[in-house]
């Protein structure tokens, strides 16, 4: 069995400041004592969920325009990111944007088996062009746009949102759209839920100093969802460069983020082949040559802990991960990087040699 989903010109900087996210980095670092028996907030008002009460938002409808096969493409609206998927080499293809050079595709955070897969940051270009190497087959691109669209209304809590001390985004926060996870009526890819084993940190290879990060995360979900077909985003959280955490993956609608009220983690997509039972948190940048700032990796630190002792993990273990949908196993530590189990630069190696820091103050 595979636990694998089948494959088939400016920006508007939102404030985050109305549901308490500005400072969160601060809040995160001096949390209270963590002593959790469950992974919810005991209350309504500590938890922020929907019982406390939402308020109306308006965010641009995410727009997109899908391309089959190499070749150049017109877009009729200006997009931000173009993602690429293709059957074959796992660099076997290149994109071309407006200024004029080819880059060869390959390196970033998402996997998938027979082929590769890319998202590009695209700075609102009207164009581009795909060319394919040799052997490679079943070409397929996405332009997006998540900043100009149409304005839609998103009932958004109105308080802010937390786990155990810890403040995050709901999907409704950063203004997911929830139609995304569906296809012919029906939900793409239907919650699975499995005891946590192990806890993965990405990057998401996405440009640094990003001046709209929920935009980024909408394109990230627009690109997991539509273009590799999974139905949703990959991670069960995103951190960005502002120490802000925001709710990935779909789990239910019972408030918690990443589980279900039993305590088991939803599956998400963030390593192929070995998801289930593996909890999937990225930082919004690409950390290959620089690191985390201060506010992402408190927070990323702090999620940690907080996952950690809610399921009794060590995070500094070494363990024999068992993927409960096949049985295939992996020797990792508890705590480790997309590197440590498939063959990828991710979560790039300033932050993979970061770890081992990360793994120790979790621990305390």
């Amino acid at each position: 069995m595979s636990e694998q989903p089948p494959t088939p010109s400016h920006r508007r900087k939102r404030s985050l400041s109305r549901r308490g996210v500005i400072g969160a980095a601060g809040a995160v670092a001096a949390g209270a004592a963590l002593t959790p028996v469950v992974f919810a907030a005991g209350s309504d008002a500590d938890s922020g969920t929907a019982e406390a009460g939402t308020t109306p938002e308006k965010f641009p409808t995410t727009r997109s325009d899908a391309t089959t096969g190499a070749g150049p493409a017109t877009i009729a609206f200006a997009a931000s990111y173009v993602g690429v998927r293709w059957a074959g080499d796992r660099e076997g293809a290149s994109l071309r944007l407006a200024d004029g050079a080819w880059k060869t595709l390959s390196g970033g955070c998402a996997t998938v088996d027979d082929g590769g897969t890319a998202l590009v940051a695209a700075g609102d270009v009207t164009s581009y062009e795909v060319k394919a190497a040799d052997g490679t087959t079943d070409v397929r691109s996405l332009a997006i746009d998540t900043t100009d669209g149409p304005q839609r209304t998103v009932r958004v809590p109105a308080e802010p949102t937390r786990v155990r001390g810890v403040r995050y985004l709901s999907r409704p926060a950063w203004g997911a759209d929830e139609s995304k996870r569906y296809k012919d009526g029906v939900v793409n890819s239907p919650e699975k839920y499995y005891p946590l084993q192990a806890i993965t940190v990405h990057h998401t290879d996405t440009p640094n100093g990003d001046a709209d990060p929920a935009a980024t995360v909408r394109a990230i979900y627009e690109y997991h969802a539509v273009t590799l077909d999974w139905g949703d985003i990959g991670y069960h959280f995103l951190i960005d460069e502002a120490g802000v955490v925001y709710e990935g993956r779909y789990s239910g609608d019972d408030g918690v983020p990443a589980f279900d009220p039993d305590g088991n983690v939803v599956t998400a997509f963030h390593t192929a082949g070995y998801n289930s039972g593996n909890l999937g948190i990225a930082l919004l940048g690409t950390l290959t040559d620089q690191g985390p700032t201060d506010a992402a990796k408190a927070s990323l630190t702090r999620l940690v802990k907080v996952v950690a002792r809610f399921k009794g993990l060590d995070p500094q273990a070494r363990i024999t991960y068992t993927n409960p949908v096949n049985g295939v196993t992996k020797d990792v530590t508890t705590v480790g990087g997309h590197r440590d189990w498939l063959q990828t630069e991710c979560p790039g190696q300033t932050m993979y040699d970061l770890l081992d820091e990360v793994r120790a103050a979790a621990e305390r």
